[in-house]
């Protein structure tokens, strides 16, 4: 393996593997009073360039949202970049997943009549560059141009010459009728991991690590499905028109696990799936939110991958675990940002973290 050519890629991206914020940041973040308080306590971090970036036209929850989306752009960048030719094509469909949500985010926000400036600040970009451009086909400009349109339809209309059109046009009359952006949001998220699966085809022998990263994410996403349908009661039949296939739980399954009479019912048949999952049923308990399941899904994955990604440090793995790491970080920053605008107790947002367990 020595003349690998992740080894350049390893050797680029291991020292900004030190960039991640420690352990033991994270207290200190949690202490703070609110979120301009955030901002501040950001400064004294790799962050501190990102939130003067965004300081003089921001403040607040907006600021962090802008700083901490900035950073992440960087960081995806540099993977990018990184990596050798070989593996540019999954790496690239792989990013074009912030494509994805930007628009999903337009879309929505559409539906919603929210305002352009508060959509505008949750885009995923660094302000000159979106996340997906070395991916996806989108500038800052399009999006903007996207942003700009004044309904659903003339937005579907705009998104169409970006490629976006044959994946949600055939939902847009279902959603003109129904007012339910979701079947349009199921289609650009199969069609996106249908692109980045078909990608990480087998060139070098190392790309089944990153299909087997990709599997958990959709397992991930599936069994949140269920959660979130035994919680709003929602028929089976329902839960399996939006399942995603390409994970290692089939749907073939689904009907006896979903047979469950209540949510910790389910969480405990899901037990052997992810070990963590039943921490989630304390806050499930006190305020039938979902929130604690999804945090322990993402943390049982993001160790179960990180595991497997460093046995094989001179692959495509070394890539993804810099890119789940940089995932993780943002979503820990984003949980204590919106606690803090919730007001909520330290207490509450803590066991929500994933970082500071990994």
């Amino acid at each position: 393996m020595a003349g690998s050519p992740y080894a350049s890629a390893l050797g680029r991206l291991k020292p900004d593997f030190a960039s991640f914020l420690p352990k033991e940041t994270y207290p200190t973040l949690l202490a703070t009073k609110d979120v301009g308080e955030l901002a501040k306590a950001l400064e004294a971090t790799v962050y501190a360039a990102d939130v003067a970036a965004e300081r003089a036209t921001r403040q607040g929850g907006q600021l962090v949202e802008a700083a901490v989306n900035r950073k992440l752009v960087q960081r995806n960048r540099r993977a990018y970049e990184a990596t050798p030719f070989a593996g540019r094509l999954v790496v690239g469909a792989y990013l074009s997943r912030w494509d994805i949500q930007n628009v999903e985010l337009i879309l929505a926000s559409k539906a919603q009549n929210r305002p352009l400036s508060e959509t505008e600040t949750e885009i995923v970009s660094s302000r000159d560059i979106p996340a997906g451009l070395y991916a996806g086909v989108m500038t800052l400009d399009d999006i903007r141009a996207v942003l700009a349109q004044p309904t659903v339809e003339a937005t579907v209309s705009a998104l169409a010459k970006f490629g976006y059109g044959t994946t949600i046009l055939p939902y847009l009359e279902t959603f003109q009728r129904t007012h339910d952006i979701f079947p349009i949001f199921h289609a650009l998220d199969v069609q996106y991991f249908q692109d980045v699966r078909a990608a990480a085809r087998f060139f070098q022998g190392d790309e089944w690590v990153v299909r087997l990263f990709l599997g958990s994410e959709i397992d991930q996403r599936n069994v949140l499905l269920l959660l979130k349908g035994k919680a709003r009661g929602i028929p089976l039949d329902d839960v399996l028109g939006r399942w995603i296939d390409g994970g290692t739980l089939p749907a073939g399954p689904v009907a006896d696990l979903y047979s469950a009479r209540t949510v910790p019912e389910l969480v405990e048949r899901l037990a052997a799936r992810s070990p963590s999952l039943a921490e989630g049923n304390a806050e499930f308990a006190e305020s039938e939110s979902l929130t604690g399941y999804e945090s322990a899904l993402l943390r049982d994955r993001v160790v179960a991958e990180l595991k497997r990604m460093r046995t094989y440090p001179l692959s495509l793995g070394v890539v993804f675990a810099y890119l789940l790491l940089a995932e993780t970080e943002r979503s820990d920053l984003r949980r204590i940002a919106f606690g803090h605008a919730y007001h909520l107790p330290n207490d509450r947002i803590e066991p929500l973290l994933v970082s500071p367990r990994l």
